[in-house]
């Protein structure tokens, strides 16, 4: 052990029958001693890596060395995916990864996991960009490799908002308590899964930490169709950034998915309903159906922001809430609100339509209000022009999001909305509308200057045509009857 931490080095294998000995041979004594097993894991190679591997444990009469032998073919990143479950499941606290083709260096494994032992970092990447051991060039990485790990690097640097020097490196060591943070099941099992293992680490804010290592390229046979890679890296890349933007559910990275992100951009409902809010401070604001606090984080300065959602609470709800209750808003409003005191604002952002029983809860909300107190609710406009074309021609194009969110249970309109609110007893005090957020499907370098004309413009003829153009309707009700 190094600083009473269990680590293991698990080695993925595939026909590696020529090189795995020699990688077993380099590895020093010193991280012998330190470490706690090797795993190899082989990948159902068609060739005799489980014997030899078998045979030089036998041989060097290693106890801290263990063979497994995959009954099929699992690829690159369901093998990773097995042996780091099964470290996990042994009580490790750290496993560094290493590839059984030699590609690597072994006689730096300490300087992989050090990092983690020494609780410097979640993650260890080694990178053969940096320039300690002469660089990839010097080390043999053809020019084209080279190119191509650059050009992918430069781009996932860009979108992910990152500095890495090479995301390309299979030489790699991670904390345990890390990896238990990541859904892996959804994962690719092909050779990209380096890439979304990264995604995941940085979304869940693990620390990174990158080191440099020697390269070398031998006569070892490579498997990965690099074509293929450089589209799957753009293509995952590109689906995570969907994702979390809420513009595409992606099965890869589900859990990172919002329906519905906010949207700051001028005339937006978030934008409106922040505007209104921010004009006072010391006010109490009841958040019904209000997510991890996304929303929330731009109105609780100077005011008291109580939560409330169906989702478990989170460190984002706690950073955003001074108070947050997990409840079924099907059933109404927690009972625990009556030992709260009464609100200037109560929320329905974007929930209403979500619920069973919408009115019930609409009209509960009255009794938290204070006398001069507000409701402020958002519905989607299920007449906007882009519903009437599609069921002109047929269509009704259910979505993840929208005013067609297949998730919705009720529908608006304009008219109806109005009526609502007078079966309520609930006294309009003002209206607003929002366009249709053409701003978010533009390229983010057009999003603050052109974006924002047509924006413009868009809402002038939204708010002649609202019932024709409106995408969400704003209402800013109080109670006819205190």
């Amino acid at each position: 052990m190094r600083n009473n931490k269990k680590i293991g080095i698990l080695i993925v294998a595939y026909n590696a029958a020529t090189t795995l000995n020699k990688v077993l041979d380099r590895i020093p004594a010193k991280v012998y001693e330190e470490i706690d097993e090797i795993a190899v894991f082989d990948d159902a190679s068609k060739d005799n890596t489980y014997m030899v591997s078998v045979g030089y444990k036998e041989i060097k009469k290693l106890d801290k060395l263990k063979i497994y032998l995959n009954e099929k073919n699992l690829g690159y990143g369901g093998n990773q995916k097995k042996g780091f479950k099964y470290f996990a499941d042994n009580g490790f606290d750290a496993v560094v990864l290493l590839h059984g083709d030699g590609q690597y260096a072994p006689e730096i494994l300490q300087d992989m996991y050090s990092p983690i032992t020494d609780g410097d970092a979640d993650v260890v990447l080694g990178s053969r960009m940096m320039t300690k051991y002469g660089g990839a060039l010097k080390g043999g990485m053809p020019l084209y490799k080279y190119m191509g790990n650059r050009v992918l690097s430069v781009f996932q640097n860009r979108k992910l908002k990152m500095n890495l020097t090479e995301f390309h490196s299979g030489y790699r060591a991670y904390s345990i308590q890390g990896l238990r943070l990541l859904n892996l099941e959804n994962t690719t099992d092909d050779f990209h899964f380096d890439t979304q293992i990264i995604i995941k680490a940085h979304h869940n804010n693990l620390r990174i930490l990158e080191i440099p290592i020697p390269t070398y390229y031998g006569d070892e046979i490579c498997y990965v169709n690099g074509m293929k890679y450089a589209r799957n890296i753009f293509s995952t890349t590109n689906e995570y950034i969907k994702t979390v933007k809420g513009k595409k559910k992606s099965d890869i990275y589900s859990e990172f998915y919002v329906p519905y992100p906010l949207k700051l951009y001028p005339y937006s409902s978030h934008r409106a309903v922040i505007d209104i809010l921010n004009k006072k401070e010391n006010q109490r604001i009841l958040d019904v159906g209000c997510g991890d606090g996304l929303f929330a984080e731009h109105i609780k300065k100077g005011n008291y922001v109580v939560g409330v959602d169906f989702i478990d609470e989170s460190d984002n709800t706690r950073k955003n809430f001074r108070k947050f209750f997990k409840y079924d808003l099907n059933k109404g409003l927690p009972k625990e609100l009556d030992a709260e005191e009464k609100f200037d604002f109560v929320l329905f952002m974007d929930i209403l339509e979500h619920l069973l029983d919408f009115e019930t809860i609409l009209e509960e909300s009255k009794r938290y209000l204070k006398k001069d107190g507000k409701i402020i609710i958002s519905l989607p406009n299920i007449v906007n022009i882009f519903v009437r074309l599609n069921i002109l021609l047929g269509r009704f194009p259910y979505s993840d999001k929208g005013i067609l969110d297949r998730t919705h249970l009720h529908f608006f309109t304009y008219g109806s909305i109005k009526k609502l609110m007078a079966k309520h007893n609930l006294e309009v005090i003002q209206k607003k509308v929002t366009p249709i957020p053409i701003i978010e499907v533009l390229p983010g370098f057009l999003k603050k200057n052109l974006g924002y004309i047509l924006n413009f413009l868009l809402f002038l003829k939204t708010f002649i045509f609202r019932r024709l153009l409106g995408y969400q309707f704003i209402f800013i009700v109080k109670n006819n009857k205190q």
